[in-house]
């Protein structure tokens, strides 16, 4: 295992040969990182590992090391993760850069991210900023960002740089748009991550205020890639009230601790049906459980999204309702949420 995390060396692409001959094992291994004692480390357990197979009698461990490429570092306060190999790069124009996560799928993450996004745009655009936000959308096996925004079509190509797609003034970049809607994605690892270094630094993003980082539930490939790939800002973590979600969801955060992304605050998805006639609430999915992962992970709640129709058909349709009924109540939530986010990067 890659010193710190819970996956091995070959998945993170790091072995880039190995030979046996005579008994001997000869591996050799490529990593980026400013960390003087991850090679040491790897050396040790790698050539305890080996001579443990059963018909090696020799083992020679050859590490070769890059440094990360320097980079302007964020502001006091801003944050900036790194995890294995980490070259703490910024995305090029991009200012903030913020991922949205969950321990466990279904609990309405992309359509989080998309109507975060729009809030988030709606924000700056009080301030005088257009076209200020832009969404990545990582989760490649999966992605339904295009879906929930109303895009589609092949992004174009200038020289070396992808230009992504834009609606609602909301830049996007998805592996929707790069594959054939019935082509699963069948993919290990090292694909994967030169994926998400090509959304990162192949894509002609322009100038942004923030990045909303879709990634899949987990903490696989991606997640791992991403942390690698660029100095995030920090995490927002996702969650549905009952026990099931969030404590996959506390568990599934502390991953970005081990890579010193900060927490920036918990969102409680699916928190209530709330009765238009009378107000009077339901909690289907139970009550407490943002506020249990907020605490566990010592942060803030951001906010607790109802159930509302109006946010599944906006979805469907391709008009987050936070563009499509910006001042009903579902939108009001969104924009609250925003807020308190800006709120962790204001000085």
């Amino acid at each position: 295992m890659y010193p710190g995390f819970s996956r091995d060396i070959v998945s993170f692409g790091l072995v880039r040969e190995v030979t046996v001959e005579n008994g001997c094992a000869k591996i050799s291994l490529a990593l980026t990182t400013g960390d003087p004692k991850v090679p040491s480390q790897l050396k040790m357990t790698v050539d305890k590992t080996v001579a443990a197979v059963e018909g090696i009698s020799e083992v020679e461990t050859l590490i070769t090391v890059s440094r990360p490429k320097a980079q302007p570092q964020p502001a006091a306060g801003a944050g900036g993760g790194g995890g294995a190999g980490a070259a703490q790069n910024k995305i090029p124009g991009v200012r903030r850069t913020v991922a949205i996560a969950s321990g466990k799928g279904g609990v309405g993450k992309s359509t989080f991210a998309v109507n975060l996004a729009c809030a988030l745009d709606q924000e700056f655009r009080e301030r005088g900023r257009k076209n200020a936000v832009g969404i990545m959308d990582c989760d490649l096996y999966g992605p339904s960002v295009p879906l929930m925004i109303g895009l589609n079509g092949q992004p174009k190509v200038d020289g070396e740089m992808i230009i992504p797609l834009e609606n609602f003034g909301i830049r996007v970049m998805s592996m929707g748009f790069l594959i054939d809607p019935e082509t699963p994605v069948i993919w290990r690892g090292p694909m994967v991550a030169k994926t998400i270094s090509q959304f990162t630094q192949n894509v002609a993003w322009g100038e942004l205020e923030i990045m909303v980082i879709d990634l899949p539930p987990g903490t696989g490939d991606a997640q791992l890639s991403l942390a690698q790939t660029i100095a995030l800002d920090g995490a927002v973590v996702v969650t549905t009230p009952q026990t099931a979600a969030w404590n996959v969801a506390r568990r599934g955060a502390m991953m970005f601790e081990k890579v010193n992304v900060p927490i920036l605050g918990v969102a409680e998805n699916m928190s209530y049906l709330e009765n238009p006639s009378n107000g009077q609430r339901t909690y289907l999915f139970g009550r407490g459980g943002g506020e249990k992962t907020a605490q566990a992970l010592n942060t803030q709640l951001l906010g607790q999204v109802p159930l509302f129709e109006e946010i599944r058909e906006g979805g469907d349709n391709g008009i987050p309702v936070v563009i499509g009924s910006p001042n009903g109540q579902p939108a009001q939530v969104f924009r609250s949420i925003a807020r308190k986010l800006l709120e962790t990067f204001d000085d």
